[in-house]
């Protein structure tokens, strides 16, 4: 993927990106594809701190793709949004649990337990 100017996109145009990465994500972690996978992380990660450094951090926009028909997106989604919308994010991590999709029902698991633990706070 080529070197995006997440400065200049609407946070909308972010969040179709967003959308766009974690399919893709899905897709390299279905076939095994590891440096993909890392790699389409790193591109996730510097979209979800664009959208965190703007105006009233823009990280809710993600919200909207807790209805999204790929569950990699949905759990990146809430994953990112625990710090703003902490209720929401977890009542999304439940639901993906308690769907049984793996390998994504499981990372869910293991980010609320995480978050019980207090191993991992959301920032």
């Amino acid at each position: 993927m080529s070197k995006l100017d997440l400065h200049r996109m609407t946070t909308q145009d972010l969040v179709a990106l967003f959308a766009k990465v974690t399919v893709e994500q899905d897709d390299a972690l279905l076939g095994n594809r590891i440096a993909r996978f890392n790699r389409l992380f790193g591109v996730m990660t510097e979209i979800a701190d664009e959208l965190k450094s703007r105006d009233g951090d823009q990280r809710t926009a993600l919200l909207s793709l807790f209805e999204y028909p790929n569950m990699q997106v949905r759990l990146q989604a809430a994953k990112l949004t625990l710090a703003v919308a902490p209720v929401k994010a977890r009542e999304q991590l439940e639901a993906i649990v308690s769907s049984k999709w793996f390998p994504q029902a499981g990372d869910a698991g293991m980010c609320l337990d995480f978050l019980d633990d207090g191993t991992f706070k959301p920032k």
